[in-house]
């Protein structure tokens, strides 16, 4: 009979970056807590104005009372993925399926718990420093996490624009979009039919 590891994840959708993690040999609420809150202490959740939002999926753990008390507590609100909704965390889904397909990844399973702790340090770290992600202008959730994305994606502008003056013949339209990503939503969509909801109740609401 196997033997399961589970891989407790924070992305910041913002910037990609992992801000938290840990693997564990069990499904528990107390573990879920001790990374929110070791997770809020690194990245100063406690200073910020505004808090951030925590989402997840419909499963137990995360809506435990214990997961809970520390969310209210840390100021920071929780949501879910709808239910029978496969993409409604499709940022995570899409980096748990990068991890599945590195090639240090274990096709038969890993030896033991320490074993899988050591890949997902250096998972992590090749996320987080060395990847350079498609979906951020190819700079790396690290650098996008400390700022450092709208300097590098400037000077990549600048060197492909000087490129194509010095060079028109090789060019047959405009240069890379370099430019900086803007503020990222989880489910866009989703926003855009809820804000109409609102409005067509508030217009059927007047009209009454």
């Amino acid at each position: 009979m196997g033997r399961w590891f589970h891989l407790y994840l924070i992305l910041d959708l913002y910037s990609r970056k992992i801000v938290g993690w840990e693997v564990h040999d069990s499904d528990s609420s107390d573990h879920a807590v001790h990374l929110v809150r070791r997770t809020a202490l690194a990245e100063g959740i406690a200073a910020l104005p505004a808090k951030p939002v925590l989402h997840g999926d419909n499963g137990s753990t995360l809506k435990a009372t214990t997961v809970l008390a520390m969310l209210n507590w840390l100021g920071i609100k929780p949501s879910y993925s709808r239910p029978r909704v496969s993409d409604d965390n499709a940022y995570s889904e899409s980096l748990f399926r990068t991890a599945k397909y590195r090639p240090e990844f274990p096709a038969k399973g890993f030896a033991d718990l320490d074993a899988a702790r050591t890949w997902a340090a250096a998972f992590v770290h090749w996320y987080n420093v060395d990847h350079r992600h498609s979906g951020i202008r190819y700079v790396s959730p690290a650098q996008r996490h400390e700022g450092k994305d709208q300097t590098i994606l400037a000077a990549r502008h600048a060197l492909y624009t000087n490129a194509r003056e010095l060079n028109p013949a090789c060019w047959s339209g405009n240069t890379r979009n370099w430019s900086a990503v803007g503020a990222v939503t989880l489910n866009p969509e989703r926003d855009c039919i809820v804000k109409q909801h609102s409005v067509d109740n508030d217009i059927q609401q007047m009209a009454a």
